[in-house]
């Protein structure tokens, strides 16, 4: 079971420290452990809390959400490319960005698709929020402390929830071409013939519309339940083949079960 520290002993150590979100599969949290994970890189786990205030925290780091990784007395890195580009400083090998620039830049251009604002990861959220909100633009005054908070962070209103449906299709579906055009290119990766951070990423992101069975990865149910409702033309969008790249890819090079 993992071990969890706060961050006044975060703090205090060395090394690297990763926040990550306690008891919950984030889907950027999981990418970073991801990527830390297949580098062999250590971390120490500290706690954030979903929904919370996490005040200490962003007076360490700046941030309230997570993940957030800090090695030794550096600033915190909250963005995956930051994340990234540290774990490539950390371990160089194996590289988990390609040499070539031009799949470089394709990599980091379909990365910033699934991980960015605006991108898979942000527009699922948008249509999370909006099964739980319906017609409603402000939650009810009792969960507006909470929720508030991130409907504001996420920029929600009704507009831009259907606004992300019509992103998500498109990003599932590019991915999706991408992946048939490397297989028949003889790959068995999204981006050439060996891993990449895409392809940790787009395991991480493929959570929000089709977690990992309970038993590889024991979220809360009604968060599994969230995740797996979808709108019938994200399901007509998502394509088998990238479904089992997904497990393919936690089966070969990530943590099972997932440790929350």
């Amino acid at each position: 079971m993992a071990e969890w520290i706060d961050v006044e002993k975060a703090r205090e150590l060395p090394g690297l420290r990763l926040v990550l979100t306690a008891g919950l599969p984030g889907p950027w949290g999981e990418a970073a452990k991801g990527v830390f994970h297949v580098k062999g890189i250590p971390f120490a786990r500290v706690r954030q809390d979903a929904g919370a205030p996490n005040d200490a925290l962003f007076a360490w780091t700046g941030h309230r959400n997570a993940p957030i990784a800090v090695y030794r007395d550096e600033p915190g890195r909250a963005g995956w490319a930051e994340i990234l580009f540290l774990a490539e400083r950390l371990a160089s090998e194996p590289s988990l960005i390609p040499a070539d620039p031009a799949a470089r830049a394709w990599m980091f251009g379909l990365s910033h698709e699934l991980m960015s604002e605006q991108g898979f990861g942000w527009c699922r959220r948008l249509l999370l929020f909006k099964q739980g909100m319906g017609d409603a633009d402000e939650p009810p005054p009792a969960l507006r402390p909470i929720l508030g908070r991130m409907l504001s962070q996420y920029g929600y209103s009704r507009a831009a929830a259907e606004a992300a449906l019509p992103r998500v299709i498109g990003i599932l579906r590019l991915l999706s071409k991408q992946l048939r055009d490397s297989q028949r290119a003889g790959h068995e990766y999204l981006i050439g013939a060996s891993l990449s951070a895409l392809d940790i990423h787009w395991a991480a992101m493929a959570a929000l519309i089709d977690p990992l069975p309970k038993e590889l990865c024991p979220m809360p149910e009604g968060m599994r339940t969230s995740y797996s409702t979808l709108d019938p033309r994200i399901r007509e969008a998502i394509d088998p083949a990238l479904m089992a790249h997904r497990t393919m890819i936690y089966e070969r090079h990530l943590e099972l079960p997932v440790e929350l």
